[in-house]
């Protein structure tokens, strides 16, 4: 594989560093740096940046608003946006449901759901996960019964990410029978967070923020129109979904960041004699995790390669999902032994904006610790490692029935 660079992706590369340095809010780039909680605003005010210069929806088709951009630019595009501190465009709407609606939404889907996604005028969160059907997913138990042209919603889903701020949920529903095979009663709607009888409650995580949270649905009507694709055929379409967010919970610059930053604090970090990068056990361990980070690297770069070419991910993706959440956690493991003692003290106000105070330890020492243990959920999202080593056995290596 060529890894240097043309001089075409030179002067791209500059375009993307001189747009970075002029476009990107300090303010929004401070926060991202130093690991503090981003507000919806934030979010929503560099994605409209973004969508200004035509450069939100990278991995769209050019037809609905895509970039159009090689393998080679996207990846510049992640790197250098990790390397100046820019905040990952949400995924819900731009990279998970918007390829659902484009592949598989009928025109009026298309045009009513998708410009919006685009100009993130629109908050979604997703509607998979339930209390007792996570990795299993198509046990799920929420059902949707057809009344005329509407759906009738009852059920619960859980984990689901930012959904106090979601104007718009998309759900995996039952619309099937007992009779009926799990995987073929399935259905994919689109439900209008204000619909009446939905009701979003908190669960606060370590750090005391409500980051996931359960949502009700109690008789909830939602119209037939708002179904995605062929009653049943929801299994299907959620896979293609799927496919998509497991290559994006790689997070391949994302954790080169952390990991530049991670070898930076060793370098400086001791007890009046030798630096913590100067231990040779510390220092194999971080020279261990580069390697295992630059081998993902080259196996993300195949994959956009076949995704610039309009194919959704395939199997591959469970590779990138399983090796990019161990190394990246292996990368939170390195933190906590750079923080040592300074990551128990829980001061979470020093995680927001505005906070005065006296800051714990070097670097982001103090949220080291609350970073490894909420990280801990990501070999679980997205499809549990265990449910994606089965994946890869039969779809690659062809082994099982």
């Amino acid at each position: 594989m060529e890894t240097s660079f043309n001089e075409g992706e030179l002067a791209f590369r500059d375009q993307v560093r001189a747009f970075l340095h002029d476009a990107l809010p300090a303010d929004i780039q401070r926060k991202t740096l130093r690991g503090l909680h981003l507000e919806k605003e934030d979010y929503v005010r560099w994605q409209k940046i973004l969508y200004r210069q035509g450069w939100a929806a990278v991995n769209w088709p050019v037809e609905y608003g895509g970039t159009g951009w090689n393998a080679t630019q996207k990846a510049i595009w992640a790197d250098e946006c990790a390397r100046a501190g820019a905040p990952e465009v949400l995924p819900f709407g731009m990279k998970m449901v918007a390829p659902v609606i484009y592949s598989y939404g009928s025109e009026e889907q298309k045009q009513r759901f998708l410009p919006d996604i685009l100009a993130s005028n629109v908050w979604w969160c997703q509607g998979y996960s339930e209390p007792n059907a996570g990795s299993d997913l198509a046990s799920l138990k929420t059902t949707a019964v057809r009344d005329g042209d509407h759906y009738i919603v009852n059920g619960t889903k859980t984990w689901t990410t930012l959904a106090q701020f979601a104007d718009w949920i998309f759900c995996l529903v039952r619309t099937g029978g007992p009779e009926v095979k799990n995987q073929q009663a399935i259905s994919f709607l689109l439900v209008d967070m204000k619909s009446p009888g939905i009701t979003v409650s908190p669960i606060h995580t370590l750090d005391g923020y409500p980051e996931v949270n359960e949502v009700h649905f109690n008789n909830v009507r939602v119209p037939v129109e708002n179904r995605i694709g062929e009653e049943g055929r929801g299994w299907t379409y959620a896979k293609v979904l799927l496919t998509h967010e497991r290559t994006g919970i790689a997070r391949v610059p994302q954790t080169r960041r952390r990991l530049e930053a991670a070898r930076e604090l060793a370098a400086e970090t001791g007890d009046g004699g030798p630096t913590l990068l100067e231990n040779p056990a510390f220092a194999q361990k971080l020279a261990e995790t580069e390697i295992e980070l630059l081998a993902l690297e080259y196996t993300e770069l195949r994959t956009l390669a076949a995704v610039s070419t309009g194919q959704a991910p395939g199997p591959e993706s469970s590779i990138l999902k399983i090796k990019g959440t161990e190394v990246a956690q292996q990368v939170d493991e390195l933190h906590v032994e750079i923080a040592g003692y300074y990551g128990m003290p829980f001061v979470p106000e020093q995680f927001s904006d505005g906070f005065d105070g006296e800051h714990i330890g070097p670097g982001d020492a103090a949220a080291s610790w609350l970073r490894y243990f909420n990280n801990r959920k990501a070999s679980i999202y997205g499809g549990s490692n265990e449910i994606q080593k089965n994946i890869i056995c039969k779809a690659v290596l062809g082994l099982g029935g």
